[in-house]
């Protein structure tokens, strides 16, 4: 089973001549041909506390995205 695994890990990065981008976009693009729902963190409600005050928003505690 891990060498099929390995072997089909092989066959999409020669697909995409090891591009990472070209087989992200191209797996974004079957996930929408799909027609499946798709998970979109912007839909997330704000977790609370267990004191029942919103936790404060995550946004604000990153850095920019240039330093991740």
């Amino acid at each position: 089973m891990l060498d099929e695994i390995h072997r089909v890990r092989r066959e999409i990065s020669d697909r995409f001549h090891g591009d990472i981008a070209a087989i992200a976009a191209d797996a974004n693009m079957r996930a929408i041909a799909s027609g499946r729902p798709i998970w979109n963190p912007s839909d997330n409600k704000p977790m609370h506390l267990s004191d029942g005050e919103n936790a404060p928003e995550l946004d604000s505690q990153l850095p920019p995205s240039g330093d991740r």
